[in-house]
């Protein structure tokens, strides 16, 4: 049952929606898809810190950004949408939290995370720079999910939080008195539970008065997961003009200095381009994917690496990203540490394998949307499948499977690996596909126009 995988019960209201079966048809399309989640989110805190008004050209608009939006727009910081050319949304034209901080905040506010990691993550480090209180609390799992390292972190910094000791939403981060400021100086968190516990940091580290040396120390000496969203953010700072310093693994120099305003354009989500190319693996069709980035930090540039391992042929040509699915799929043994957000999608494609697969480095999903790991074992083996939870990652073996319930905790990547599935076992019913809408709101749309390119 989906509530012994993440300990809630499902809501019972959510619709159920008939995953489109192809069966034996290759699916074949050529899509794009909106922009990226991680680098939107990004940006937009780094607009709101910025030395003067900012242009974020084809942004996601989704819940995740939407809730992100309104956290900073309550601490100062405002946005207007303007005609651009993206077939996903208007642009984004950002006004910066005006200096000194707080002057044009209220002294009380509220922030909703919802289940964005990236909200309730990104945003306390700079509500502590600004003067008075800002209550965070979000979506019932997000009270799960893990916020002592970014919580510590402020602490150490000199921030005051209250969170009755649970390390965990909901809290509230008292901001400095007015004309105070945080100072810096060196801070050591354990970051092997999310890279989002480093980027929270950095991302406002150049606004303290003596900049930041931060350092990564886990007790049990584990490293840091999704290594590339750190990348990402490193560049992305780098961008807007702060001098950060990461030669040495683990550790993260910042100076101080101001947030340069910058005009820049959102790559697409290729971690969410990921079930369209899944598509293509598990009917032996051909998808493919313009303007792929030649250069990226995005977790998604991990599929090129991925697909071919279960036997697909894949090729990037005068930017077009093309997958040409194999006759059968073969199991892989894989180490998804830099990328574990694709892992609902790659073991939806290996639900479907031929022989066995592995998926290792993943124990930080468990503190993801949901539990995902006990998620994606509790739904294939629902539809039939022989999953296997581990320490680390999952143990997928081929089955029979069969139509039934998907249930997706409210998890958009739960509710996508669903519909990848449901291409090739009929009878598939995903459980709450609107939630897509947290980071891809177009979803359902977007995967009816794949599959009418299909041929017989």
């Amino acid at each position: 049952m989906p509530g012994e995988a993440t300990g809630t019960e499902p809501a019972a209201a959510h619709p159920l929606w008939p995953a489109p079966f192809v069966g034996g048809t290759p699916v074949e399309s050529s899509l794009t898809v909106p922009g990226s989640k991680s680098l939107t989110n990004r940006w937009l805190v780094l607009g709101a810190l910025a030395d003067g008004p900012s242009r974020l050209r084809a942004p996601l608009h989704s819940r995740d950004t939407s809730l992100m939006l309104q956290a900073l727009r309550a601490l100062g910081a405002q946005f207007e949408e303007i005609h651009g050319d993206s077939p996903f949304g208007p642009d984004l034209a950002v006004t910066p939290i005006p200096r000194p901080f707080g002057a044009a905040a209220r002294r009380e506010r509220s922030v909703d995370c919802g289940l964005a990691g990236t909200v309730m993550r990104f945003v306390p480090p700079l509500a502590a720079l600004i003067p008075g209180r800002t209550r965070f609390d979000g979506d019932p799992h997000a009270r799960k999910r893990p916020m002592g390292p970014v919580i510590s972190a402020l602490r150490a910094l000199g921030a005051t939080v209250e969170d009755d000791g649970t390390g965990s939403l909901p809290f509230t981060v008292h901001g400095p008195e007015a004309g105070g400021s945080l100072a810096g100086g060196e801070l050591t968190i354990d970051a092997a539970g999310s890279s989002q516990f480093v980027t929270a940091v950095l991302l406002t580290a150049s606004q303290l008065t003596g900049g930041l040396v931060l350092q990564h120390h886990s007790p049990d000496g584990a490293g840091i997961p999704s290594m590339p969203h750190i990348d990402m953010t490193v560049e992305v700072l780098r961008e807007a003009g702060v001098n950060v310093d990461d030669s040495v693994p683990g550790r993260w120099v910042v100076s101080p200095g101001p947030v340069r305003a910058f005009d820049v354009r959102v790559e697409q989500d290729l971690s969410n381009a990921g079930p369209f190319l899944a598509a293509a693996v598990v009917t032996g069709g051909e998808v493919s994917i313009p303007h792929w980035p030649s250069e990226t930090t995005q977790g998604g540039s991990h599929w090129q690496d991925i697909l071919p391992r279960f036997g697909a042929a894949v090729e990037v040509a005068d930017g077009v990203f093309t997958v040409r699915g194999p006759r059968s799929v073969s199991g892989v043994d894989l180490d998804l540490s830099e990328a574990g957000e694709l892992a609902p999608t790659v073991a939806a494609i290996c639900a479907v394998a031929g022989t066995p697969s592995r998926l290792r480095g993943i124990a930080h999903l468990r503190g993801h949307e949901t539990d995902r790991l006990a998620a994606l074992t509790a739904e294939i083996n629902g539809l039939g499948g022989d999953v296997e939870e581990t320490a680390d990652g999952l143990i997928i073996r081929p089955a029979p499977l069969h139509g039934g319930t998907f249930h997706s905790y409210d998890d958009h990547r739960m509710a996508t690996a669903g519909a990848v599935i449901g291409l090739v076992v009929d009878g598939v019913r995903v459980e709450n596909i609107a939630t897509t809408s947290k980071t891809l709101p177009q979803f359902p749309q977007m995967w009816a126009e794949l599959l009418a390119g299909s041929r017989p």
